[in-house]
C-alpha cells in the first residue's frame, strides 16, 4: 500500500478519490454501476454502497432510474473554492484580461498536474462564434502550448518513455520528438503548439517562473486562418510583456501559504 511521509494510505479514501476522478474524466458520458466496479476492480456491492453515499452528499449524481452516475455539483463547488482561494490565480486574472484586450485572442492560465495541464482561467476571444470555458478541464502536457512550456522547465530525463497519445496528426508521440521540440522551446523562451492539440489552432505558451521548476504557464491560442507572421510577432511580444508583469507582481517571501 502506498505511503506518504511514513503514513499508510487509507484504502477507502483512495477508492473514493479514484471514483470521483474517473467520473470527472468521463465528462458528459455517465457510467453504469458495473462499469465503475470493473474499472476500479472492486466488488459491485462495495461500489454501490460508495456511490449511494456520494449521491446523498452531492458528490455524485444519478438519473431518475438510478442506473447512471456522473460527477455531482459538490465537485464544482469545491473546484470553485480552489480557484477563489489560490493567490496566484487571483493575481494572474487581471493580466489575462489585459492580454485578451490587447490581442483579441483566447488566453489561458494552466497548472501542471502530473502528466497533464489543468486549465485554471480562460479569457475567450470575441471572434469565436461560441464560447466554451475550459476551466477545470485537463489536457496531456505534451500536446499543448501550456504543457510544453512547463515541460521545458524540467530535465528531459523526467519525460515518460512514450509513445504518447495523439490528439491530432501533428501531435508529437515519441520521446525523442518531444525532447527536440522542448529544446527549441528553451532556446526561444516560449513554446509553440502548431495544431498539435486542436486542428486549426496554434498556441504560444510562456512558463511563469515564480516557482522552480515552474508549475504555472499562460498561453495565447489563435486560429491558423488569422495567424500571419506579423500577427505571430505581435502575440509573442505581448505575451512576453504579460509574463514579465506577472512574475514581477508575485511577492517574494511574502508570507502566503506555500502549497505542495
Amino acid at each position: 500500500m502506498p505511503e506518504s511521509g511514513g503514513v499508510r494510505e487509507v484504502k477507502s479514501a483512495a477508492r473514493t478519490v479514484e471514483l470521483l476522478e474517473l467520473l470527472a474524466a468521463r465528462g458528459d458520458r455517465p457510467a453504469r454501476l458495473q462499469e465503475l466496479a470493473d474499472a476500479l476492480e472492486v466488488p459491485r456491492s462495495s461500489m454501490y454502497a460508495l456511490l449511494q453515499t456520494l449521491v446523498s452528499r452531492g458528490w455524485v449524481r444519478t438519473d431518475v432510474t438510478g442506473s447512471l452516475y456522473g460527477i455531482g455539483i459538490h465537485a464544482l463547488l469545491t473546484g470553485t473554492s480552489y480557484l477563489d482561494s489560490d493567490p496566484r490565480v487571483r493575481l494572474v486574472r487581471p493580466y489575462l484580461d489585459e492580454a485578451s484586450e490587447a490581442l483579441g485572442e483566447t488566453v489561458h492560465l494552466g497548472r501542471l498536474d502530473g502528466r497533464d495541464v489543468a486549465y485554471l482561467a480562460t479569457r475567450e476571444s470575441h471572434e469565436y462564434l461560441r464560447t466554451i470555458s475550459r476551466v477545470g478541464r485537463r489536457l496531456p502536457a505534451h500536446v499543448g502550448a501550456l504543457g510544453k512550456a512547463l515541460l521545458a522547465e524540467q530535465p528531459d530525463e523526467e519525460l515518460p518513455e512514450g509513445p504518447y497519445e495523439a490528439l491530432t496528426p501533428r501531435t508529437r508521440t515519441t520521446r525523442d520528438a518531444l525532447a527536440a521540440d522542448l529544446a527549441g522551446t528553451r532556446a526561444r523562451g516560449y513554446s509553440i503548439d502548431r495544431e498539435e492539440g486542436v486542428t486549426g489552432i496554434v498556441g504560444f505558451g510562456f512558463a511563469l517562473r515564480y516557482d522552480t521548476p515552474a508549475q504555472d504557464a499562460i498561453s495565447c491560442s489563435v486560429p491558423v486562418a488569422r495567424l500571419t507572421p506579423g500577427r505571430e510577432e505581435r502575440i509573442v511580444a505581448v505575451m512576453r510583456e504579460i509574463r514579465a508583469k506577472i512574475e514581477s507582481a508575485v511577492p517574494t517571501g511574502g508570507g502566503s501559504v506555500s502549497w505542495r
